[in-house]
C-alpha cells in the first residue's frame, strides 16, 4: 500500500494517536510523507459516513500491517500504533472492572512492544515503545518487567521526553517494593528537571516519604516543605495560606493534608517543635508556619500527649506572637491542657492569653475584632472564664484575692468588648463580684452602669435594685460626716433612677416610698412631695402600707412647706389608711386640726380676719377632740376682739371657757371676756370676769389689778355692796404696796359713806391712819395726805363729844368731863395737823382754835348754881369769865396762826374761816374791811 492510501486509511479511519504523549514527534515524522501527498489528488466522499471506534482502528492496523510488510518504517508505526492502541482498551476495560486482571498480556500488546523493539532496534521512537511496554507490563501487574523497562527506558533515553514520569514511575515501583533509598534517586531525577517538571509535585510529596521511611526525618522535611511552598503559595503576604487550601479540589487537599501530617510527623522523630523552630530560623518563615504548628500539636493530642502538643501549638506563638493566627494556637494551647485534665496549665494558659492578646496589646495594634472574629471570640471565652473561675473561688473561699482578680477579669472583658451582647451580663457580675467582697462603692457604680448604660437586659432592674443595696452598705461604712451625706444624696438619686427606669419592677414603688421619706429626712420637701405624689399616682396602684407611708410624706412635705390647704387634703386622704386603733392615727388627725389652724394664720396674717375666724373654728368642727382646738378658738376669739366684733368675741369666748375652764388660756380668755363686757357696756359681768381673774392663777400684779377693775366696774355700775366687798378683798390680800392699798382703803370710806355705814366709814379711816403711819419708806405725799384727811374725819367725833358735854353744877365735875373732851379732841386735832397737809391742817387749826372758842363760850354760858346771891351771882360771872378769857385768849392765837398762812399763800376755806373768827373775836384789829384788803395784800 502506498504512503498516500495510508493516509488516506488513518484519516478515514479517524485514527489520529489518542495517547498523551509522544504527539508532536509523531506529526514531525511523517511530514515527510504528507510532503509526498501533496500532488496526488484525493477524492473524498463528503457525505460518506465515518464510524470511529477503537475496534475498528485495531482492526484496520491489523490489516495494514498484513498489507505494508514490505515497509519497515510503516509497519514498525502500525505496530506501535496497534500496541498502543491495544494498551488504552486494555487499561479502560481494567478501569472499568475495578482493576481486575485482563490476564495474558494485555492481548498481545506487550508482545506487540516487544516484537517490535526487537524487530526494529533502531526505531527512533524506542524511547515511546519502551514507555508504553512499561504501561503494559504494569497494567498487567508485571511490576517487576515494569521496573525493568522502565530502567531501560532512562538508560538508554535519559534525554526522552517521558524520562521525568519514567522516574517517577520508577520512583513509585521502587517505593512500594521498600527500596526507599533507590525511590530517592528516582524521585530526585525527577525533580533535577526543576520545579516546574512533571511529577514535581508528586516527586517531591514521595522523596519526602521516601527519606521519612529511611528514617531520615530531617532531611524528609525540605522536600515537604517545597511541596508546601508550591500548594499554599498566597498570592500576597496577606493572604492566608487557609483560604489558598479552601479553594483547592479534594485531591490537592488531601495532598496538602497528608504533607502536613507526614511533615509533623518527622518532626515529632526529631525535638518537636524546637525542630520546626529551628527549621524556620534557618530556612524562613513560611505563612503556612503556624499550619505545621498547628499539625504537629494535632498529631501530639492524637497521641494523648497533651503537653507536648501544648508546647507545639505554643512555640509557634513564641515564634510570632503578632502573627494574625498566633492567638488561636494559644487558644490551643488551652484546649490541649483540658483535654489533658490539667487545670492549673489550663487557668495559666488562659490568663497567658488574655494578658498577650488583651486589649491595648500590640496584637490589636495590627488587627481589629471584625478582621479577627475567632481571636476575638476566643479572647471572650478565655475572660469570661477566667473571671467565672475566681469567682466561683471567691465565693468558696472568701479570699479577697480571688474577688480582685474576678474583678480584673470582668473589667478587661468589659475594657475589650464594651459593645458586646454579653457586656451587660458581665457588668453585672462584676458589681456581684465587687459587692460580694465588701466593696460597696465600686459595686454600686457597676450595678448602676449595668443598669442604665446599656439596651434592656435580662438583669437591667435586678442590676438597679442591686446598686441601692450596695448604697445602703457603703454608706453604713461611711464615718466622715459630709461624705456620708453626699453618699446618701448619691443613693435616693440612684432610688429615683431605679424607680423611673424600671416602674414595674416589685421594688419599685417601695424603692420610690423610701427615696421619699430620705428627702423628707433631708428637709427637701418640694421633692419629697414630688416623688411621694408619684408612688400615689402609679398605674398598679402600690400596697396599702406604701399608700400610707407616701400620703404620709406628702402630707408633712406639704405642711412644712406652709401650703396648709393642701396638707390638709393630704391628711384627710391618709386617715382611711391608718387604723382607728393605730397610735399614728391621732397624730394625722392632729396634723388635719393644725393644718386648718395654720390657714388660720395665714388668713390672719393677711389681713382677713373672718376667713382667720372661720379656719379656727373650723379646727373644733373637724377634729373636735384635738388638742389645738382650744387654742384656735381662743385665736378666734382674738381675731373678733381685733376686728371689734364684741359680742361674737363673748360668745365664743363664753363657750371656750364653758368647755375648757381649766384650760391654760382659761385666764387669758377671762381677760379678753372682761375686756369684751366692758366693750358691750357689760359693767357687771365685766366686774365679775375681773374677780374670775383676782382668783386664778396670774400674778399678783394682774390679780390686784383685777380686783381693782371690778371694783370700779361694780362702783361704776351702782354696785356698792359688790365693789366694797372687792375692794375689802383687795386690801385684805395686797397691804403692800401701801399707795394703792390706801387708795382702796379711801374708796371703802367713800363706799360706806355713801351707804350711810359710817362705823365703817370710820374704820377705813383708821385703817388709812394706820397704814400710812406704819408705811415707812412706801410713804408718800399721797398716803400721808389721805391719812391726813382720815385724821381729820376722826377727829369730828371727838370734837362733837366735846360740844355735847355741857358745864352743869356741879361746875367742877362737868368741867372735868369737858376738859377731858377737849384734850381728846385737841389731840385728834393735832395729828391731823401734824401731817403738814395745808388743806388738813388748816381745817385742824381753825377746829383746835373753835374748841379753845367754844370752851369759853360754854364757860360764859355754864349753869350757876341757883343758890347764889344776886352778888354772889356777879362774883361768880366774874370769876367765870377769869376763867373764859385764857382759852378766849387762846383761840384768837390759833386762829391767828391759822390767818397768818395767807402769806405762805394758802388762802382756803378754813384760813377764810379763821379770819371771820379773828373779826369777830377781835373786831379793832381784825375789821372785816381790814381784813379783807390785808388778805388780798397778802394774797397778791
Amino acid at each position: 500500500m502506498s504512503g498516500g492510501a495510508l493516509l488516506t486509511f488513518i484519516v478515514l479511519a479517524g485514527l489520529w494517536p489518542p495517547w498523551p504523549f509522544g504527539r508532536d514527534r509523531d506529526k514531525e515524522d511523517i511530514e515527510g510523507t504528507i510532503r509526498e501527498l501533496d500532488s496526488v489528488a484525493v477524492e473524498v466522499d463528503r457525505n460518506a459516513t465515518i464510524e470511529s471506534s477503537e475496534a475498528k482502528a485495531m482492526e484496520s492496523y491489523r490489516l495494514f500491517l498484513d498489507l505494508a510488510s514490505e515497509d519497515p518504517l510503516l509497519q514498525a508505526e502500525a505496530m506501535r500504533r496497534l500496541a498502543d492502541l491495544q494498551l488504552e482498551t486494555g487499561e479502560t476495560e481494567q478501569l472499568q472492572r475495578n482493576l481486575q486482571a485482563l490476564g495474558g498480556n494485555l492481548g498481545g500488546t506487550i508482545d506487540l512492544y516487544t516484537k517490535l523493539l526487537e524487530t526494529y532496534p533502531d526505531y527512533a521512537k524506542n524511547d515511546l515503545v519502551l514507555y508504553q511496554l512499561a504501561r503494559a507490563y504494569e497494567a498487567g501487574g508485571d511490576n517487576e518487567h515494569a521496573l525493568a523497562t522502565l530502567d531501560r527506558l532512562v538508560t538508554e533515553f535519559p534525554r526522552t521526553p517521558h524520562a521525568a514520569e519514567a522516574h517517577f514511575r520508577r520512583g513509585e515501583m521502587l517505593f512500594v517494593d521498600q527500596r526507599y533509598g533507590e525511590a530517592e534517586d528516582a524521585y530526585a531525577h525527577v525533580l533535577a528537571g526543576g520545579p516546574d517538571a512533571p511529577f514535581a509535585e508528586q516527586s517531591m510529596y514521595k522523596l519526602g516519604w521516601s527519606l521519612f521511611k529511611q528514617l531520615r526525618h530531617e532531611e524528609a522535611i525540605d522536600p515537604f516543605f517545597d511541596l508546601l511552598d508550591r500548594k499554599l503559595a498566597a498570592d500576597g503576604p496577606s493572604t492566608d495560606p487557609a483560604a489558598v487550601y479552601l479553594e483547592m479540589g479534594r485531591a490537592e487537599q488531601e495532598l496538602v493534608d497528608d504533607t502536613l501530617r507526614v511533615a509533623a510527623i518527622s518532626f515529632s522523630y526529631l525535638d518537636g517543635p524546637e525542630s520546626v523552630s529551628e527549621h524556620f530560623r534557618d530556612t524562613g518563615s513560611r505563612p503556612y508556619a503556624y499550619i505545621v504548628y498547628t499539625k504537629l500539636g494535632d498529631l501530639y493530642l492524637e497521641q494523648e500527649r497533651y503537653q507536648d502538643a501544648a508546647d507545639a501549638y505554643h512555640a509557634f506563638v513564641e515564634l510570632d506572637p503578632e502573627h494574625a493566627k498566633a492567638p488561636l494556637l494559644q487558644a490551643e494551647v488551652i484546649e490541649a491542657y483540658e483535654k489533658g485534665g490539667f487545670a492549673d496549665l489550663v487557668l495559666e494558659a488562659k490568663r497567658d492569653f488574655v494578658v498577650v492578646y488583651g486589649p491595648g496589646s500590640a496584637y490589636w495594634q495590627e488587627f481589629t475584632f471584625e478582621q479577627q472574629p475567632e481571636v476575638a471570640a476566643a479572647l471572650k471565652t478565655n475572660v469570661t472564664d477566667l473571671a467565672a473561675y475566681h469567682h466561683a473561688r471567691a465565693q468558696e473561699s472568701g479570699d479577697p484575692t480571688e474577688y480582685a482578680e474576678a474583678a480584673r477579669w470582668y473589667r478587661s472583658y468589659l475594657q475589650s468588648f464594651p459593645d458586646d451582647a454579653n457586656a451587660p451580663r458581665t457588668n453585672f457580675l462584676l458589681g456581684e463580684v465587687l459587692y460580694e467582697s465588701g466593696d460597696f462603692h465600686g459595686a454600686a457604680l457597676e450595678y448602676e452602669r449595668t443598669a442604665y448604660a446599656y439596651p434592656f437586659h435580662e438583669n437591667s432592674s435586678e442590676a438597679g435594685y442591686a446598686a441601692l443595696l450596695a448604697y445602703s452598705e457603703h454608706e453604713k461604712k461611711l464615718t466622715d460626716a459630709v461624705a456620708r451625706a453626699e453618699w446618701h444624696r448619691a443613693g435616693i438619686e440612684s432610688a429615683l433612677r431605679f424607680a423611673g427606669a424600671y416602674p414595674e419592677h416589685e421594688q419599685a414603688a417601695a424603692v420610690q416610698t423610701d427615696a421619699a421619706e430620705k428627702l423628707f429626712a433631708l428637709g427637701d420637701f418640694v421633692r419629697a412631695r414630688d416623688v411621694a405624689t408619684g408612688v400615689t399616682q402609679r398605674a398598679v396602684p402600690p400596697s396599702r402600707d406604701l399608700l400610707r407611708t407616701a400620703w404620709t410624706v406628702v402630707a408633712h412635705s406639704e405642711f412644712d412647706l406652709g401650703n396648709f390647704a393642701s396638707a390638709e387634703t393630704a391628711y384627710t386622704t391618709l386617715i382611711p389608711f391608718v387604723p382607728v386603733d393605730d397610735p399614728e392615727r391621732g397624730q394625722v388627725t392632729e396634723r388635719i386640726a393644725s393644718s386648718i389652724y395654720k390657714q388660720g394664720e395665714q388668713a390672719r396674717a393677711a389681713g382677713d380676719t373672718y376667713g382667720a375666724v372661720g379656719h379656727f373654728l373650723r379646727v373644733g368642727a373637724a377634729v373636735p377632740s384635738s388638742p389645738i382646738r382650744p387654742t384656735a378658738e381662743y385665736d378666734a376669739a382674738a381675731a373678733l376682739i381685733q376686728a371689734g366684733d364684741w359680742g361674737r368675741a363673748a360668745q365664743v369666748l363664753e363657750e371656750f371657757r364653758a368647755r375648757y375652764p381649766n384650760h391654760e388660756l382659761a385666764a387669758e380668755a377671762t381677760a379678753s371676756l372682761a375686756v369684751a363686757y366692758v366693750e358691750t357696756g357689760d359693767g357687771v359681768r365685766a366686774a365679775s370676769e375681773f374677780e374670775r381673774i383676782a382668783e386664778g392663777t396670774g400674778t399678783d400684779d394682774v390679780k390686784k389689778e383685777a380686783l381693782w377693775r371690778a371694783a370700779e366696774l361694780y362702783e361704776k355700775a351702782g354696785q356698792g355692796p359688790a365693789a366694797t366687798a372687792t375692794l375689802t378683798r383687795y386690801v385684805e390680800r395686797y397691804p403692800r404696796p401701801t399707795a394703792p392699798a390706801i387708795e382702796a382703803q379711801e374708796r371703802l370710806v367713800q363706799l360706806a359713806e355713801a351707804s350711810g355705814d359710817y362705823g365703817a366709814r370710820t374704820r377705813w379711816m383708821l385703817a388709812i391712819v394706820a397704814t400710812d403711819a406704819a408705811a415707812g419708806e412706801e410713804r408718800t405725799d399721797r398716803t400721808r395726805y389721805l391719812a391726813a384727811k382720815s385724821q381729820l374725819a376722826l377727829a369730828e367725833p371727838t370734837r362733837e363729844a366735846f360740844r355735847g358735854a355741857r358745864l352743869v353744877i356741879p361746875l367742877e365735875d362737868s368741867l372735868k368731863i369737858k376738859r377731858e373732851r377737849m384734850e381728846l379732841a385737841l389731840a385728834a386735832y393735832g395729828k391731823a395737823a401734824d401731817y403738814g397737809v395745808a388743806e388738813v391742817t388748816t381745817a385742824a387749826t381753825y377746829e383746835i382754835a373753835e374748841i379753845y372758842h367754844q370752851l369759853s363760850r360754854d364757860l360764859f354760858d355754864s349753869e350757876r348754881p341757883a343758890e347764889l346771891s344776886q352778888e354772889e351771882l356777879e362774883q361768880y360771872d366774874i370769876l367765870l369769865e377769869e376763867q373764859a378769857f385764857p382759852f378766849e385768849e387762846q383761840a384768837i392765837e390759833v386762829h391767828e396762826v391759822n390767818a397768818a398762812r395767807t402769806t405762805e399763800g394758802i388762802y382756803d376755806e378754813w384760813v377764810v374761816k379763821s379770819l371771820a373768827a379773828l373779826g369777830e373775836l377781835v373786831p379793832v384789829r381784825y375789821a372785816k374791811e381790814e381784813i379783807g384788803e390785808q388778805f388780798v395784800s397778802a394774797i397778791r
